[in-house]
């Protein structure tokens, strides 16, 4: 039976969702997912920014960095994003930083790359705002030969010596957060070397995973296969004496994924529908919450109706609100209404943020617009509550 009452949340509530704007920033987000809204402008805007970055016209940074890049990410450096940090604990809303640079496929990039993701750890060890740290293990190691270790083909001397520094790298990630007992996730990519990113993180939980959930991995119930695979990832704890850390999202590659497979041969991973998706989804909440003694969740979703399920959820088997084995997270710059009033309501919630330089986080901001006119209604959606909050205080002066 609940032991607690379930605070009320409306994720209507504009005031709550917009209290850390003036009015000048809501115009201008205003300004932003109006033309967000209109798919062509989208697509022929997108072209002639990277065009215009190409050839590094005068004022196209500036430009840039002052519309999209400010609505979705923290900064270009970590130094830059303290500010976002500060203004995002201001509301009980946590960060996660996510170093969006999408790298060069060597071991100078893939070094790199690593050194970054352990100064993150490092900032949030200091730091009560980051509540988590992430990574994609295309970051700091060969995708080609993650998806070759899949498959089960033989590896080359080369190869194989590359795929170890690759776990190398994995480690010193993973042995810094759970030096500091900061909370990282494994961010989950194209199924067809997902099942070894699945295997390196498990490897990860069961060497640092034994206090507490230290090692997340990410679950995109989009695949119809991932409520299984995290069932067994759970027996696989239970049995081996650790802590399963999950994070639950839909799922970011659904059109590639599509046109892999047929170009294969092989069945599409991907639901038939929205609402199979939507369905496989909500199940997965439930079977964390009645396994919670040792799976932690992180939903990392800008849904509405799953986000209050949830909620729901948590309220039915007694949980409060700020047990630390449940989190909500959504992207920055996004779904505002879930964020705010979530913190507001005394949830643990968390906004990832996105950093890089400007050139080099345009596929990520490309792809953010694209998820905006993409996802139904999506735009509409943010553009109606920004719309709603400018009335409230119209109405109010």
């Amino acid at each position: 039976m609940p032991t607690t009452q379930a605070p009320p949340v409306s994720f209507d509530n504009t005031a709550v969702a917009f209290a850390s704007k003036s009015d000048g920033e809501l115009r201008k987000m205003y300004a932003l997912f109006a033309a967000m809204n209109n798919n062509s402008l989208v697509k022929t805007g997108g072209g002639l920014m990277k065009t215009a970055l190409k050839w590094q016209l005068p004022g196209t940074k500036f430009l840039i960095k002052n519309s999209i890049f400010e609505q979705f990410c923290g900064g270009e450096s970590i130094q830059e994003c303290l500010s976002v940090i500060q203004e995002l604990g201001r509301y009980h809303i946590g960060t996660i930083l996510d170093y969006s640079v999408e790298g060069e496929g060597n071991d100078k990039s893939f070094d790199a790359t690593t050194t970054e993701l352990l100064a993150t750890i490092d900032l949030a060890h200091r730091s009560q705002n980051i509540p988590f740290s992430v990574f994609k293990v295309t970051g700091v190691g060969d995708a080609a030969i993650l998806e070759k270790v899949q498959r089960g083909t033989s590896l080359s001397p080369a190869e194989q010596a590359s795929f170890e520094r690759t776990k190398k790298r994995i480690n010193a990630i993973c042995a810094r957060a759970h030096q500091y007992g900061v909370r990282v996730f494994v961010d989950a990519e194209e199924s067809w070397f997902q099942e070894t990113i699945d295997q390196l993180a498990y490897e990860m939980m069961q060497r640092y995973n034994r206090e507490s959930a230290i090692v997340w991995n990410t679950y995109q119930l989009y695949r119809h296969d991932r409520l299984d695979a995290l069932a067994k990832a759970y027996h696989d704890a239970e049995r081996g004496g650790y802590y399963l850390g999950g994070k639950l999202v839909r799922g970011a590659y659904m059109e590639k994924e599509g046109r892999v497979a047929q170009q294969q041969g092989r069945p599409n991973p991907i639901n038939s529908s929205k609402q199979a998706t939507d369905d496989l989804y909500n199940e997965a909440l439930r079977y964390c919450i009645e396994h919670i003694d040792r799976i932690s969740i992180c939903a990392g979703t800008h849904n509405e109706a799953s986000s209050l399920l949830l909620t729901e959820l948590m309220h039915e088997h007694g949980l409060r609100p700020n047990d630390p084995r449940v989190w909500f997270a959504q992207l920055y710059g996004m779904s505002d209404n879930l964020s705010y009033n979530l913190a507001h309501a005394g949830y643990n919630t968390a906004k990832y943020v996105p950093y890089g330089p400007v050139e080099a986080v345009m596929p990520y901001l490309l792809r953010r617009a694209d998820e905006n006119t993409a996802i139904a209604g999506q735009s509409s959606r943010e553009f109606l509550l920004i719309q709603r909050e400018m009335n409230r205080r119209k109405a109010r002066a």
